[in-house]
């Protein structure tokens, strides 16, 4: 029962708890379980106190638990009533000051003008807030989104490839932008919470100088990136050097010094240069900043020239040798194909000056001071254009001018053209020149100048001549017609019309040789000939003259001459010779009718002196069978008759001989029999001949003969027969107790006989005569003869390719030369 009084006074005792919760009240629950357990422990399970306690004892549990429970949960409720009332004026004082807050960090934020865009994880529409008047001042929202419409185009396409960049792949940015306005443009673009944000604002005061100094500072960075690499792989040695000892060198300058990197070049301090040039490139940078020459230097192990620059650059310096090996070459080929140049200026006839960009003489050759008689002394001083133009114009060498100032601006003009412009001067002193001005492509003016004064009066007399040859054209008898390469007719003269009955009108226009040809039919209708005449004209190759003689139907005959021109045209000549033709005709019927009479001549002679030579021949064997003491005596006068007789056998026996070789060379059957002849031999077989001629008349034989005469080839019996015939002739013209002389001369070509008399000489007019047959005239001497001497010696010495000519003067005598020819060629074509 204790027990169960302690549960009761446990049950009001927890209805006053209040805050100490369920640890109190499983606390207060602890004695009262004890106590029930002590009063319980000595009783019977099976007595009706213990039933009736163990249910009362579970129904006090149940209504304390229930009460517990309750009391428990009403606790707390309050509680936590009481938590939420603490913690929602807590919230409410959070939220009061993260928005005073967010109003502090937003005025902070658009204090200055800017746009921001934020583009939530897996959204497309952005959010934009700030002033977007800052790009855009008559719109807003999503059209700020279209950059094109704010920014440049290039802008533009940077900025949209950034934002991109930013959204797929979260990459930030920033860039410096220039919007259309002109206003200058920051935009940063970063991922921020899941979130792609952009800002965009205005660069101004410090911040845009930082922005720009940043800017630059990045672009020099770029820069020297770029030209770090640029140095390295640039194809001229470039090297650095710090106190005095190289400090950087490019793979340029490891391969000029067979290094293998640049840096072992460093490391082992390989030196491009000679020590010499060194030693001078370090005098040079010490008295100054630059060192700039053209050395040879050894690269690849091949000598080089090259370009080297070093100059000093703060406490270093910084050096690059260009390869100027070609350059070089070109320069010295240049310099020598200038002066080639210049060498063949001088020696033009032309006049050539040259200025420069300045308008200063920059050359001039010999013709061009000959031309205008200036010292070379001014020319060398390289005098503007002008002042040569003054000088000339106070000496009176250029034209005459109303205004000189007016006409020398005009010339100067040649400074600021294009074309070349030429123009002809007329000198005080009578002279013309062509002056030709051209503009030269790196500035400057060439001026030529060419004496044409012979130019001009050639062209003056060739108008001139071209006047009278027309005039001489239209004048002539002969037609003449010229045709173009075309075929066509240009030019032709008033006989040509009127010899073909051709209308001036009709040739005006030109006619074809077709044309031509139809026209002239009337009068000449031969095929062949027009078509010869038609390919004279008309023909490109194997042009030549064409010769034909045109019968026509009046008549008439006509020589046609056609001959091409060197301009491609050809020229028709017509001559009218029906006279000629029958004169010519008439001609040849007498011609012919001469030449039979001639051959009858040669005939008549060939039977007379054969049949001469029968009856002669026994009368010459008679007369000496009568001379021969065996016969019997003669009489002193018989013996007288027997010698007249035989003198004159013997003389016509000659004579028939002579006309016999005279006719046999006439009728061209004379054969030569050559052979190496003696000139000492056969003159003195020829003065054996007229031995006792010479006696009866009393005239000494002179003989002048060279020691060193020799021989030449000729037919001996012949020459023999020519220098009888020379000393008969001489000695019959000679006087009583005169000389005949007879020599004989060799030079290169000939040997020459000469025979000279003293005797009365020929007459001017008789010695185209001398020999012509049977021309015979005394002059003086004491024997007539048939006049066939000099002709057989003609005869026989052009026979052998000589030539035989007669110097004589009257009253002192004559003088006969032969020359026979020792080229043995010229002897066979004669004898032939």
């Amino acid at each position: 029962m204790s027990g169960i009084v302690a549960m009761r006074r446990t049950l009001r005792s927890c209805t006053s708890l209040t805050r100490s919760g369920l640890l109190g009240f499983a606390a207060a629950l602890l004695p009262v379980r004890h106590a029930w357990a002590a009063e319980l422990r000595p009783l019977s399970a099976a007595s009706p106190l213990f039933d009736s306690a163990r249910q009362e004892i579970a129904v006090l549990t149940a209504a304390a638990a229930l009460l517990g429970f309750s009391v428990l949960a009403a606790i707390l409720l309050m509680r936590g009533r009481i938590r939420a009332a603490r913690n929602e004026a807590r919230l409410r004082a959070s939220i009061s000051h993260l928005q005073l807050q967010a109003d502090r960090y937003r005025a902070l934020l658009f204090a200055e003008p800017q746009i921001l865009i934020s583009w939530a994880a897996g959204e497309n529409r952005p959010q934009i807030s700030g002033d977007t008047a800052l790009v855009m001042p008559q719109g807003s929202g999503q059209r700020i989104l279209a950059f094109g419409t704010w920014l440049p185009a290039d802008g533009a396409a940077q900025l949209d490839r950034a934002v991109e960049s930013l959204r797929e792949h979260g990459e930030g940015f920033l860039l410096n932008l220039t919007a259309s306005n002109g206003h200058a443009l920051e935009a940063i673009g970063r991922a921020i919470g899941g979130q792609a944000i952009v800002r965009i604002r205005e660069l101004a005061g410090v911040r845009r100088n930082l922005a720009e100094i940043s800017a630059q500072h990045q672009k020099l960075l770029q820069e020297t990136v770029m030209l770090r690499g640029f140095v390295d792989t640039a194809p001229w040695p470039i090297w650095t050097r710090q106190g005095g000892a190289l400090s950087y060198a490019n793979l340029a300058y490891a391969r000029a010094t067979e290094a293998v990197s640049g840096e072992d070049a460093v490391a082992r301090r390989i030196e491009l240069l000679d020590t010499s040039d060194r030693t001078e490139l370090e005098r040079v940078l010490v008295a100054g900043d630059t060192f700039d020459a053209r050395l040879p230097i050894v690269a690849r192990g091949e000598r080089r020239m090259f370009d080297v620059h070093v100059k000093n650059i703060g406490r270093g310096r910084v050096g690059i040798a260009i390869d100027a090996s070609e350059a070089d070459a070109l320069s010295q080929a240049l310099v020598r194909m200038a002066d080639a140049h210049r060498r063949t200026l001088d020696q033009l006839s032309s006049g050539v000056a040259v200025f420069d960009g300045q308008r200063r003489l920059a050359f001039y050759n010999d013709s061009y001071r000959r031309l205008w008689d200036l010292e070379p002394a001014f020319l060398d001083g390289h005098p503007d254009d002008s002042s040569v133009l003054d000088r000339l114009r106070a000496a009176r060498k250029l034209p005459e001018q109303a205004d000189f100032r007016a006409w020398k601006a005009k010339l100067h003009e040649a400074y600021r053209a294009v074309e070349t412009a030429s123009d002809t001067w007329y000198l005080p002193d009578g002279r013309a020149l062509s002056v030709v001005t051209t503009p030269n492509p790196e500035g400057g003016v060439t001026y030529l100048f060419d004496d044409v004064t012979k130019n001009l009066d050639l062209a003056r007399r060739f108008d001139g001549l071209t006047r009278v040859q027309r005039e001489t054209l239209d004048s002539l008898a002969e037609a003449v017609a010229v045709f173009g390469s075309d075929g066509r007719a240009q030019l032709f003269n008033p006989a040509f019309a009127r010899m073909w009955r051709l209308s001036p009108e009709s040739l005006r226009e030109r006619p074809h040789i077709d044309t031509v040809e139809t026209l002239c039919k009337p009068l000449f209708d031969d095929a062949p000939a027009w078509r010869a005449i038609r390919e004279a004209i008309t023909a490109i190759e194997n042009r030549s003259d064409v010769a034909l003689k045109l019968e026509r139907k009046d008549g008439s005959v006509l020589d046609c001459m056609s001959r091409p021109l060197p301009d491609g045209a050809t020229m028709l000549t017509f001559q009218d010779i029906t006279d000629t033709e029958n004169v010519e005709r008439a001609l040849r019927e007498s011609n012919e009718a001469l030449e039979a009479a001639g051959k009858m001549k040669i005939d008549f002679v060939h039977h007379v002196s054969y049949e001469l030579r029968a009856p002669l021949t026994t009368i010459i064997g008679f007369a000496h069978f009568l001379s021969d003491p065996s016969t019997g005596p003669l009489t002193p006068k018989q013996a007288e008759y027997l010698d007249y007789v035989t003198k004159s056998t013997n003389a016509l026996l000659a004579l028939t001989n002579n006309i016999l070789d005279l006719a046999t060379i006439d009728a061209g059957a004379m054969k030569l029999e050559l052979g190496p002849v003696d000139a000492t031999k056969v003159i003195a077989a020829a003065a054996e001949g007229v031995q006792d001629r010479l006696a009866t008349d009393r005239i000494r034989l002179k003989v002048d003969v060279d020691r060193n005469i020799g021989t030449f080839v000729g037919d001996e019996r012949r020459v023999v027969q020519v220098l009888y015939n020379l000393l008969a002739n001489a000695v019959g013209f000679s006087p009583q107790d005169g000389t005949v002389v007879v020599g004989a001369r060799r030079t290169d070509r000939s040997v020459a006989f000469t025979v000279s008399d003293s005797g009365p000489g020929i007459a001017p007019d008789l010695k185209d005569k001398v020999f012509d047959w049977f021309e015979s005239h005394s002059q003086g001497s004491r024997r007539r003869g048939a006049g066939l001497g000099l002709s057989l010696v003609r005869s026989f010495v052009e026979l052998h390719g000589g030539k035989v000519r007669v110097d004589s003067i009257v009253g002192k005598g004559t003088t006969v030369t032969c020359d026979f020819p020792t080229d043995h060629a010229a002897q066979r074509n004669a004898a032939e």
